[in-house]
């Protein structure tokens, strides 16, 4: 089963290929082949060479995709989850059980896992602690040691740590929760959401006082509008925080009786109790899309319900052949046995039948698509029940629950009869790396980023080569009618839609969707701001239980802007001229609690006829235990600048050094060692104000990769997705 494009064969060497002193995935139908083998495992033995079958069929041409934590584990026998979603235990308002509940976080992504977790029970800053005569520092502080500490995870692993970190509407510290991703700096491995409560939108529409309190402690009131207007317009500016309207989530959970969630895993589709833990998979929408182009393209409902049953059966499965990072996940696991199925490919199975993204008839082609994979889901989890057992905790008054209330009388005898093997069964998750190994099919329920674009790819020997990156849809296009211009009213990208347009498919796929959807709202650059604070509070009256948004903005870059031709030049990088005799820079003073001797940090800049960029490096310090090191670092970086290009992967390299010996507090904010305390000046340096620096780099509107260090990283579906080599956050 070869790639169509070099990403794809790319991102699966790098990321999905398995290789061992036993022996190794010798392309990716062997990939493919380890992961149906291993999860029929789960299957009676007289069953399991019918469903590794079954299994290994669903799986060819991408038509279902697992999640990438199951595409790198399955059949491994490495120490890892096979889990992308958990959402951490109550955090305890002690500090004993805080940092408990830290080490638990750790442990998850040491195993592959994303976290969320709601901060909402610590209590806020300013609080008196009893007994020690102090005062709490509340919740983001105790953040930026999460934050903190997955950074430290990251650069021990091979993947970065994603978490959410979520604060109440309601909370004391809610304001400086909303302003904190202000600083470009803080909560970089955070993705942040407030939640908010049907009685705050209450308060909104009247225009009342809202009161901020603390274990039913009022602290104080302010206009809801002002605090609503705060919310949009940090998000305006920074694009965080997104929104988790949390009593929704609640109302609408067909485990609402045995459960409350107060979270959602890193990318918001996955709203999951106390150590709630759930697998990840995808529909591929746009392969099973017949005669593409043309009048007659349509989706068979009965190949498309086959697959989702299939597809059922295959993650139940996977319930029981992972590990879990902490006992208290696999029990709640086991209890409920909650699945997100969802799908990706729309956008390019919309264009394939003709109907542009947001329009009435998109609409109705989702809705129906959605409808049959939702019935489908049902009905295989009825018949696994079966087969093989409901879930522990099943109660015939879920067929009472709201998405259980629209679904086939046939279904809801079969589940009344028989029960349900999964008490939830659908997400839609974003697909960002997944769907570019699936040969660069659209991501999730999104819309076409962007068509085409180029990509460099660095050469053993250091050189570099244009790679263009084309979307799916336009392939076949062009494979079907040669170099014949596709038609623009539908081939429509995230770049010329309105935030309607998003909402309005958001808002229809979210009606038949157990969990919720990870979506990001992109707005241009020059949208208003009064248009732009509307876009949460219509998203709140459509249905959707969470949102996020997007406008490039100065804090986090801009998202990428493409232009309609298929390969955009780099601006090559060109060495630096000698050292000239005498060079501009500055001097830093950077004092570390734990010398007793301040450490100064100089930056020399030369100018490259294109404005001044950094050209050397000095660390100096009375305390000589610094001396070899400090040095050898000064010599490397100094190196590094000279030889040009983006450097701005330095700060963000030297920030994610850890001592073990601990680090400090500086600035209010916790810095995990002195070489990052050194890279935070770099940073400043720079002028960095988050993942991007100057106008350096191959894509000057998009932000700077953590991991390739090149301008391509755009924001999708809640998740930082790099267009040169497939990192994502969230993936």
């Amino acid at each position: 089963m070869p790639f169509d494009t070099p990403l794809a064969a790319e991102i699966w060497e790098k990321k999905y290929r398995f290789r061992s002193d036993e022996g190794e995935d010798v392309d990716l139908a062997a990939t493919l082949s380890r992961v149906a083998n291993a999860v029929a495992k789960a299957e009676n033995p007289a069953n399991r060479k019918v469903w590794r079958a079954r299994f290994r069929d669903a799986l060819t041409d991408f038509r279902f995709i697992p999640a990438g934590r199951i595409l790198a584990g399955a059949g491994t026998a490495r120490n890892v989850t096979l889990f992308n979603c958990f959402v951490m235990g109550t955090l305890p308002d002690n500090l004993p059980g805080i940092f408990e509940h830290l080490r638990e976080a750790a442990v998850t992504l040491q195993q592959g896992g994303g976290v969320g977790m709601d901060f909402s029970t610590i209590r806020p800053s300013g609080a008196p602690v009893m007994g020690v005569g102090a005062q709490a520092s509340g919740p983001l502080s105790f953040m930026d040691t999460w934050d903190a500490m997955c950074r430290t995870i990251m650069s021990a692993g091979q993947r970065r740590g994603a978490m959410m970190g979520c604060l109440r509407i309601d909370h004391p510290d809610i304001e400086a929760f909303i302003d904190a991703k202000r600083d470009g700096a803080r909560f970089r491995n955070f993705n942040l959401s407030v939640l908010v409560t049907d009685e705050f939108m209450a308060a909104l529409e009247a225009g009342r006082d809202w009161t901020l309190s603390f274990n039913g402690q009022p602290y104080r009131s302010l206009p809801a509008s002002g605090l609503w207007d705060r919310l949009m317009q940090a998000t305006y500016d920074a694009a965080e925080p997104g929104v988790i309207f949390v009593d929704r989530v609640n109302a609408l959970n067909n485990l609402a009786d045995i459960e409350t969630i107060s979270a959602s895993n890193p990318c918001g589709e996955q709203m999951l109790p106390p150590y709630g833990a759930c697998l990840l998979g995808s529909i591929n929408l746009a392969r099973l899309v017949s005669s593409p182009f043309e009048a007659d393209a349509k989706i068979e409902l009965t190949e498309l319900e086959t697959l989702t049953e299939t597809a059922i059966r295959f993650l139940d499965n996977v319930i029981d052949i992972s590990r879990y990072p902490l006992e208290q996940q696999g029990e709640e696991a086991r209890a409920k046995r909650r699945l997100g199925l969802g799908v990706t490919g729309l956008a390019d199975a919309l264009i394939f039948c003709g109907a542009a993204y947001g329009s009435d008839k998109a609409v109705a082609l989702s809705e129906r698509w959605m409808g049959a994979i939702k019935r489908a889901a049902y009905r295989a989890s009825a018949h696994l029940a079966a087969e093989k057992g409901p879930y522990p905790l099943f109660d015939k008054a879920i067929l009472d629950r709201p998405n259980l209330l629209g679904l086939d009388p046939d279904t809801r005898a079969l589940i009344s009869e028989h029960g349900l093997r999964n008490g939830c069964l659908t997400s839609i998750a974003p697909t960002g790396t997944t769907s570019l190994l699936a040969d660069n099919v659209s991501s999730g329920v999104e819309p076409v980023f962007a068509f085409s674009y180029s990509r460099k790819v660095r050469q053993a020997d250091g050189t570099s080569v244009e790679e263009p990156v084309t979307d799916y849809a336009l392939r076949v296009w062009h494979r079907l009618h040669g170099d014949a211009a596709p038609p623009a009213d539908v081939f429509v990208s995230a770049q010329t839609l309105t935030p309607q347009d998003h909402l309005r498919m958001q808002a229809s796929a979210q009606r038949f969707v157990d969990s919720s959807i990870s979506k990001t709202v992109n707005c241009p650059a020059d949208i208003s701001f009064d248009a732009f604070k509307d876009v949460y509070r219509e998203g709140y009256r459509l249905g959707c239980k969470g949102l996020t948004t997007y406008r490039p903005n100065a804090i986090t870059g801009s998202v990428l802007s493409v232009a309609e031709t298929p390969v955009q030049a780099d601006v090559p990088e060109t060495p630096l001229a000698p050292r000239a005799r005498k060079l501009e820079g500055a001097t830093y003073k950077l004092k570390w609690p734990q010398s007793a001797h301040a450490v100064y940090v100089t930056i020399n800049d030369a100018d490259t006829g294109h404005g001044p960029r950094p050209f050397e490096i000095f660390v100096n310090s009375k305390n000589m235990d610094h001396y070899a090191w400090t040095l050898a670092l000064t010599r490397m970086i100094s190196a590094v600048f000279r030889r040009g290009g983006d450097v701005s992967f330095v700060a963000d390299e030297l920030q994610a050094v850890f001592d073990p010996q601990g680090g400090a507090f500086m600035d209010g904010r916790y810095v995990p060692s002195l070489p990052a305390a050194i890279g935070r000046v770099v940073a400043e340096h720079l002028g960095m104000t988050g993942a991007g620096s100057a106008e350096t780099g191959n894509r000057k509107d998009a932000a700077c990769c953590p991991k390739c260090g090149q301008k391509a990283l755009i924001r999708k579906e809640g998740c930082d997705t790099c267009l040169e080599c497939g990192h994502s956050k969230c993936g």
